[in-house]
């Protein structure tokens, strides 16, 4: 019979495979049997993080604490955890308490970075990166993190460098290809591949460049997720578009990532191509969706569109969704329609609105039949405004040249940058951002107040 330590580290091989499920229920079982066992709870509470159960995590790892104070791995793991469920500064003394056990713990010098990173202190932020470089200097989460920041401040070209370093990251998915890697050779008469990298807001935000590579002569192939095909048919300069379920049969001569093009072509705040729009919704879409809204909705002044909750699966999901409570003042706005353009989670937060206008919901159908987007996209034609938070609908909506209020948390995605109302990327596109975490209503004031002086402007048709 195996002892506990090898169970655990049977169950960790398990672990380290994907299987986090199957892991916990180990580490659980051995839980039972032997229930001061520290190293075991913290064996179950990087399970609980993975998991995405970052509360029970916490709960773990502070048993693992007090059955071995000393303990400077669960400390760091608790911080991480702290920090996913907005425990800030109970995050940043845990990782402090790990750091005073193991004063070069590169792993808690990271961490504490990124906490920063996330929640606006981008200054401590740096300082904790740059003591963990002197211990790692080549670790590529660490040069990732560090260009990511750069991006957000604008500084494109040591931002892209270090952005780079993603691609080495254990998480990255890698495109392995006899064919060249495009690097900013002549692409006259040539066919390149590109892919997307990241999710389907990414996509929506870069596929612009490959209008831009046809117009230097490409022939462009798009390998994208399944779901982004119909909305894509529409875009110009695409030669082929493939699902990224399948493999690309059309031969190519060089291959890039969608975002790299950026990155080749020196793309920083003076040169952003922002000329939208470059997505289109279908015509005949756009017609059934005018006549459909005008039977169903009663006639108003003005429509608003909305969209409050994000991917709950994106690790800072916590901060950029927003509670729908925290739109009841754009019910105070005269002569305003208000529409839902949520789907999936989120929408449960409908039956408990309390604003003084009701918000009208689309049809349960929308964008199943058409394919992922369509529907919508013909439906904010016959908005006035959009306002979202930061999703893939903002990109849908920018790259439409449909207006848009985008709602950012107090450390957004590094394509916002700082400080800016508005976007280089999208010049219909407004931007709104929280002054301190956590605080949503008073964004939301200033976009009703925005909207209230929109409104209040004489019609151009």
């Amino acid at each position: 019979m195996p002892s506990t330590e090898e169970t655990l580290q049977q169950a960790w091989k398990i672990h380290q495979q994907g299987n986090a499920a199957q892991a916990e229920k180990i580490y659980r079982d051995v839980l039972q049997h032997e229930p001061n066992h520290a190293n075991a709870w913290c064996y179950w509470g990087i399970a609980m993080h993975d998991l995405r159960r970052y509360a029970q995590a916490v709960q773990a790892y502070e048993n693992a604490i007090r059955l071995q104070p000393n303990f400077p791995i669960a400390w760091n793991n608790m911080g991480n955890s702290l920090r996913y469920i907005g425990r800030v500064a109970d995050a940043d003394a845990a990782f402090q308490h790990a750091l005073d056990q193991s004063p070069q713990y590169f792993n808690a010098l990271r961490n504490r970075g990124t906490l920063h990173a996330w929640t606006g202190r981008i200054d401590l932020a740096f300082e904790y990166y740059y003591q963990a470089m002197q211990l790692n200097p080549h670790d590529a989460e660490l040069h990732r993190n560090l260009g990511v920041i750069h991006l957000l401040q604008g500084n494109f070209r040591e931002g892209w460098k270090e952005y780079r370093y993603r691609w080495q990251c254990a998480e990255a998915i890698q495109h392995r290809y006899p064919q060249p890697k495009w690097n900013g050779e002549s692409l006259e008469g040539k066919t390149i591949l590109l892919y997307a990298e990241q999710g389907l807001g990414d996509t929506l935000h870069f596929v612009r460049f490959s209008e831009i590579l046809s117009k230097k002569g490409a022939r462009t192939i798009l390998h994208i997720q399944p779901q982004l095909l119909a909305i894509l048919q529409q875009c110009k300069g695409i030669g082929e578009l493939v699902p990224n379920s399948l493999q690309v049969e059309t031969p190519f001569d060089y291959h890039c990532s969608l975002i790299d093009v950026a990155d080749i072509l020196g793309i920083d705040a003076s040169n952003i191509p922002s000329q939208v729009p470059y997505l289109f919704a279908k015509p005949s879409l756009i017609s059934f969706w005018a006549n459909g809204l005008q039977r169903a909705i009663p006639p108003s002044p003005f429509r608003i569109g909305l969209n409050w909750q994000g991917n709950p699966d994106h690790q800072a999901d916590m901060f950029r969704s927003f509670p729908l409570k925290s739109m009841e003042c754009l019910a105070e706005l005269d002569g305003v329609q208000l529409i839902s353009l949520q789907k999936g989670k989120g929408t449960e937060q409908l039956e408990h609105w309390q604003g003084k206008k009701i918000i009208y919901c689309m049809p349960e159908e929308v964008d199943q039949s058409s394919g992922a987007f369509m529907d919508t996209a013909a439906i904010l034609h016959a908005l006035d405004y959009v306002v979202t938070s930061d999703t893939s609908l903002a990109h849908l909506a920018g790259g439409m040249g449909i207006k848009t209020c985008l709602v950012l948390g107090f450390t957004p995605d590094w394509r916002w940058l700082q400080y800016r109302s508005d976007s280089p990327w999208y010049p219909t596109l407004r931007v709104f951002r929280q002054t301190a975490i956590g605080e949503w209503n008073p964004v939301l004031q200033e976009v009703a107040e925005f909207l209230r002086g929109e409104f209040a402007k004489p019609r151009v048709n």
